[in-house]
C-alpha cells in the first residue's frame, strides 16, 4: 500500500511556498507549513487552513525542527531587497543557519530536501546568459551581500551534506518569479509598476530603465521545483529554474501601463548599489534534465497578477501597508 507522503515547506506562507502547499496538497501530499510571517502572511494560505492534509506550525528556521517527513523544500528566507535588506544579519542567519537546520532534519529522518537557492549567486554577472557552472561575480561585503552570500553558503552546506552524509539534495535557483501572492510592498519590481499603475502614481525605474530581467510566472516555478525533487537521487542540481525571456525595465513599465490602462509616467531613479545589468537563466540543464520550460507568456502572467492586486487594493489594510512602508 502507497503510504501519504509528508512534506515539509518552510517559508509555505510566503508568496512561493503557499503556491506550492497548495500544489502538494493537489496531489495527494500531507503538507506541514513552516513560516514566522517575517515577509509570508496567513491570507496567502488561509483557503488552505481546513484542509484535512494541512497543517501550519509558526516556527523559525534559525533554530531546529523536530518533526517526522519524508521530502523538505527549504524556501524560507525574505527574497526582496526592501525585506532582507530590513535585518540583514538576521537574513544571513535565514539562509546560512537555516539550511544547517534542515539539512540536519534531512539527515536525521532520511528526507530529500530541495533548497530554494537564487539567481542571486550570480551577483552582477560577467557571463550572459548565465550557466550553472558559472561561479558568479559577487560584492562580498555590499548591501546585497547579506542575501547573495547568505544563499551562497547554503548551496555549499548542502553540497557538504551531499559529500560527506550522502545526503539526497536538489538545488534550485530561482530567477525572477511574479504572480498572485507577491507582497505588496516588497520592492520587487513587477509589483511596485503595478500597484503604482493601478494607483495612478508614477511608475519608478532605476537608472536609465535599459537594465534587464527574466520574468517567470508562478505556476511555471513550482512545476520546475516539484520536477526537480521528483528527480533521481544522483540529480542534484544546481538547476537554474526561470524564463530566459528578456525585458528591459522601460519593456516592462510600458506594458504595464498599457494592460491597467493607468495615466502614469515613468520616472527615473538613480540605480542601486550592486544592482545587476542583467539577469538572464541559461535553463538548458532544465530542458534536458527536467523537460521543463517555462509556458506562461509575460502579458498572460501579467493579466492574472493585475487582477490580484485589483482585488487587494480594494482593501483598507493594503493601502495603510503602502501608507507606512512608501512604495517607491
Amino acid at each position: 500500500m502507497h503510504l501519504q507522503q509528508r512534506i515539509l515547506v518552510t517559508g509555505g506562507a510566503g508568496f512561493l511556498g503557499s503556491h506550492l502547499c497548495e500544489r502538494l496538497l493537489a496531489q495527494g501530499a500531507d503538507v506541514l507549513c513552516a513560516d514566522n510571517f517575517f515577509t509570508g502572511t496567513r491570507n496567502n494560505i488561509e483557503h488552505l487552513l481546513d484542509h484535512k492534509h494541512f497543517e501550519l506550525t509558526r516556527h523559525d528556521v534559525t533554530f531546529p525542527l523536530y518533526v517526522e517527513v519524508d521530502e523538505i523544500y527549504n524556501l524560507a528566507c525574505p527574497a526582496s531587497p526592501i525585506h532582507y535588506q530590513r535585518d540583514p544579519v538576521q537574513t544571513t542567519k535565514t539562509s546560512v543557519h537555516g539550511a544547517i537546520n534542515m539539512l540536519g532534519l534531512a539527515k536525521r529522518v532520511k528526507a530529500k530536501i530541495l533548497q530554494a537557492s537564487t539567481s542571486e549567486v550570480y551577483g552582477d554577472p560577467n557571463v550572459h546568459p548565465q550557466p550553472e557552472q558559472y561561479w558568479g561575480h559577487v560584492n562580498p561585503v555590499g548591501p546585497r551581500s547579506c542575501y547573495d552570500e547568505g544563499k551562497r553558503c547554503a548551496e555549499t552546506l548542502f553540497f557538504d551534506y551531499w559529500r560527506q552524509h550522502k545526503l539526497r539534495i536538489k538545488v534550485a535557483r530561482i530567477f525572477n518569479t511574479y504572480g498572485p501572492r507577491m507582497h505588496p510592498n516588497d520592492g520587487r519590481v513587477v509589483s511596485n509598476f503595478i500597484i503604482q499603475a493601478l494607483l495612478g502614481r508614477d511608475l519608478t525605474v532605476y537608472g536609465d530603465g535599459t537594465q534587464t530581467r527574466s520574468f517567470c510566472y508562478v505556476d511555471d516555478l513550482i512545476d520546475g521545483l516539484m520536477k526537480l525533487m521528483a528527480t533521481k537521487d544522483q540529480i542534484t542540481g544546481p538547476i537554474n529554474i526561470g524564463n530566459p525571456i528578456e525585458f528591459s525595465m522601460l519593456e516592462l513599465a510600458a506594458t504595464v501601463i498599457e494592460m491597467t490602462g493607468s495615466r502614469s509616467r515613468v520616472v527615473h531613479r538613480s540605480l542601486p548599489e550592486n544592482d545587476p545589468r542583467q539577469r538572464r537563466p541559461d535553463i538548458s540543464r532544465a530542458q534536458e534534465v527536467l523537460s521543463w520550460t517555462p509556458r506562461t507568456q509575460l502579458k498572460e502572467g501579467l493579466i492574472r497578477t493585475i487582477a490580484y492586486f485589483e482585488k487587494l487594493l480594494k482593501e483598507n489594510d493594503v493601502r495603510a501597508i503602502l501608507a507606512t512602508d512608501q512604495v517607491t
